[in-house]
């Protein structure tokens, strides 16, 4: 007789645990119980994740102990929770999953490269959320399941109820804490599914470190003769995007890991932005969303069953999941070897950086440090000053470590493989945003295959005066003047005032880190 699975050794006592579903089965599970679900015409699950369209990361807290207290950057990134509340979180996130007639589990891995892969379980109440971990996580054999045995981390989402703000220690009814000495990952108050993602980064953003490999928030390709680059940058700068890319084969397209066998993928599946899909920009990504992906909060038409992309009614921050194996051009496994380029992508709303520059040692540490990109504020009626944002190591809500260890780790990875180091703008050229217009995608992918190809390694460059980095001015398929940023502005004075205003931004953001950086990094940033 084949034992009964059971969460009870976690404090679950509901008999009925689904365990590693497939998709079909979720689907109708989702159907007959989410209100909002629907299926699309290309097949995808529909999936409304209530009041939060996004991460909620103020109210992020991380376990103070004495096994890890040493280790942690403390901070607005990662705030302390004593072990006395986060057990109370836990027990109010345990009793409501016991609440429930059945639950879901999903038991899988984290990291493609077997010596460093971890086993992790996801417990929750939504077929929603089993589906889109079952598609971000990597799917284990029947075999490997059946010999699972006790997972490495365990996420409790109890997302459909709320923390008491009366906690000590709550800010609001959303909390998402991590304890790391249990090992263990509990949700309140929020049914954003990138959640339990993120959450499961940032375990791999303290493992990984510690064995000195480098965690890092970028994706990855692999060309025909099995080079292979990283792409990191911000949500927005074009990562995902790029990483699809019809001449190269996809490692992945956010969480990797650099470590002394090469690349690997931390996911099994991808998560895009989907706002203003279409297929002939973004082709591979849109015919991915089919039976089996997850489409988060979009809006689609009740008869056609036609997702209208464009539609921000519910969030701007509309996404799908899908498992990697959907893009034609994945690699799997998702292995490679070490990198022969490493981009930086930004989305300079200012108007102000190049479409692409190669960057020294020094600046590839301080501009890796900085992690910037702009958003527009646009969100009251004539304001449309663009807004600088700098996220250290280009994915600061998830780092654990200082961003200094991280640094460290990546410039030693750079100099031991010789690694080539570009910084790409693939925002506002012409002018600030309101003024200039977004730089063609065209382009950038023009960039991004002179990059591959090796044309832009002995390219004529030209040295900006302010940024100090090697702009080049020479790309197949994109107009010189668009490559040195003055140019395309019609007022140049104003062009020189913008240009001091963002240089300043660097250099006040980059003061919380002088006291760690080395002086030759700080001699990377601008000249002002």
């Amino acid at each position: 007789m084949t034992k009964r699975f059971t969460l009870k050794q976690h404090g679950i006592e509901v008999e009925n645990i689904i365990r590693n579903a497939s998709p079909p089965m979720l689907y109708e599970l989702a159907l007959r119980n989410e209100k909002g679900s629907g299926i699309t015409a290309t097949g995808a699950l529909v999936a409304m994740s209530g009041k939060k369209t996004g991460r909620s990361p103020t109210d992020k807290r991380v376990v103070e102990d004495s096994q890890t207290t040493d280790d942690i950057w403390w901070g607005p990134v990662n705030i302390k929770l004593d072990e006395h509340t986060f057990q109370i979180n836990r027990e109010r996130c345990i009793d409501y999953l016991n609440t429930k007639e059945f639950l879901y589990c999903v038991d899988a891995f984290a990291g493609w490269d077997p010596e460093h892969r971890i086993k992790v379980r996801i417990v929750c109440a939504r077929a929603y959320h089993a589906l889109f971990m079952y598609n971000m996580l990597i799917r284990p054999t029947p075999e490997e399941l059946e010999n699972f045995g006790d997972p490495d981390y365990v996420i409790f989402n109890g997302g459909g109820f709320p923390a008491n703000r009366y906690t000590m220690g709550m800010t609001s009814t959303t909390s998402v804490d991590l304890n790391l000495a249990a090992k263990e990952f509990v949700i309140l108050g929020t049914q954003y599914a990138g959640e339990m993602k993120k959450g499961i980064f940032t375990v791999m953003n303290y493992l990984m470190p510690k064995k000195g490999v480098l965690s890092m928030h970028c994706s990855a390709t692999e060309g025909k003769d099995g080079d292979t680059s990283i792409l990191f940058g911000l949500s927005g700068t074009g990562k995902t995007t790029l990483s699809a890319d019809p001449h190269r084969t996809l490692i992945g397209d956010d969480e990797h890991c650099w470590s002394d066998n090469g690349l690997f993928n931390i996911e099994g599946g991808c998560y895009a932005k989907v706002i203003n899909l279409s297929e002939e920009q973004e082709p591979d990504i849109y015919r991915a969303l089919k039976f089996g992906a997850v489409l988060e909060n979009v809006v689609f038409d009740l008869h056609s069953r036609q997702v209208d992309y464009e539609n921000t009614t519910i969030t701007t921050n509309t996404r799908g999941s899908y498992p990697i194996e959907y893009i034609d051009t994945a690699k799997v496994p998702c292995v490679g070897g070490h990198p022969k380029n490493v981009i930086f992508l930004t989305c300079d709303a200012f108007g102000v950086l190049p479409p692409v520059s190669k960057l020294s040692p020094t600046q590839a540490m301080y501009h890796f440090i900085s992690g910037y990109t702009a958003k527009v504020a646009g969100t009251e009626v004539g304001v449309t000053d663009p807004e600088a944002t700098f996220s250290p190591c280009f994915g600061g809500p998830f780092l654990v470590w200082h961003p200094a260890k991280y640094a460290e780790l990546l410039a030693e990875r750079i100099k031991k493989h010789d690694a080539n180091v570009w910084l790409l703008n693939t925002g506002w050229s012409g002018g600030p945003f309101g003024i200039g217009k977004r730089m063609k995608l065209g382009y950038t992918r023009a960039i991004v295959d002179a990059i591959h190809t090796g044309v832009l390694d002995k390219a004529e460059t030209k040295e900006d005066p302010i940024f100090g980095v090697a702009v080049v001015t020479k790309v197949p398929g994109v107009p010189d003047d668009s490559l040195w940023p003055k140019n395309t502005w019609s007022d140049k004075a104003k062009y020189d005032v913008m240009a001091k205003k963002l240089a300043q931004n660097f250099v006040e953001n980059f003061k919380k880190y002088e006291s760690v950086a080395s002086d030759d990094t700080k001699a990377g940033g601008p000249r002002i």
